[in-house]
């Protein structure tokens, strides 16, 4: 089953990393983030991938063509092939699929490399400790066209409780229990495909919008820990979380 990443936006909330590169590539712990997600599919048995680049592809394209001298390698030399340890099973097939494609556009483009089967797509910087394994699963006994993880909501800001002028009570980015957003992490069937227009179809809109009123779209319920990457303190959390060995996503 194929996993496609959605790797070619300009990502221009935390500009002072992607002026430099695209958002999948930057990293935490000397690896881009775009690899910590591929290792959570890998971990689960998903190693068939189509990334699909966009702003400053090269570099992702540069990036695993160079990957084998970061790593530990084997090397035979009776076939005259090199490759690293831990990642022998993965097959990456990376994809230009346009600058200014929006992400139902981009899932568009890579049409024939999906062909007839089941699919997976997330994004290339989002780090959640999902069992993607259970996804496909949870998808496939539910019978429908998609399959859309879905997150509680995190506050990013406390919040203050307040009664006549005076204050009763403070939570500190409190988790909405009864709210959820949309965490990523989708499984789609190929027909999926044919509700995407074109370059400008933005996944999240009309494509996902149909499937609801088609009541086609499942929601599997994600109760771990996430912690976005849209700023720079967002960065220097999860550096934090993967220097302390407290990387809630590292599952492999």
């Amino acid at each position: 089953m194929k996993t496609i990443i959605l790797a070619g936006g300009k990502g221009e909330r935390i500009t002072e990393e992607t002026l430099h590169r695209p958002k999948p590539m930057i990293e935490i712990g000397g690896m881009p983030v775009i690899w910590h997600i591929m290792k959570i599919y890998s971990t689960h048995g998903f190693n068939d991938f189509v990334i699909c680049c966009g702003y400053k592809g090269d570099m992702i394209k540069e990036f695993f063509e160079n990957y084998s001298l970061k790593s530990d390698v084997t090397i035979n030399l009776n076939q005259d092939t090199m490759q690293p340890n831990d990642t022998k099973s993965w097959n990456v097939t990376l994809v230009d699929t346009g600058l200014e494609t929006m992400t139902g556009g981009r899932l568009k483009r890579i049409k024939k490399y999906v062909e007839d089967d089941t699919f997976c797509v997330t994004y290339g910087d989002d780090l959640k400790s999902v069992d993607i394994a259970d996804i496909v699963n949870f998808h496939k006994e539910q019978r429908k066209l998609g399959t859309l993880t879905v997150a509680r909501h995190q506050d990013r800001f406390g919040i203050v409780n307040i009664r006549d002028d005076l204050v009763t009570g403070l939570t500190e980015k409190p988790v909405m229990e009864n709210v959820w957003i949309n965490g990523g992490y989708y499984v789609f069937e190929p027909q999926v495909l044919d509700l995407i227009k074109d370059d400008s179809t933005i996944l999240e809109h009309e494509p996902l919008n149909e499937l609801i009123k088609q009541g086609n779209l499942s929601a599997y319920k994600y109760y771990g820990q996430y912690q976005p990457l849209d700023t720079m303190k967002d960065k220097v959390e999860l550096e934090k979380m993967w220097s302390s060995g407290k990387a809630y996503w590292k599952v492999w």
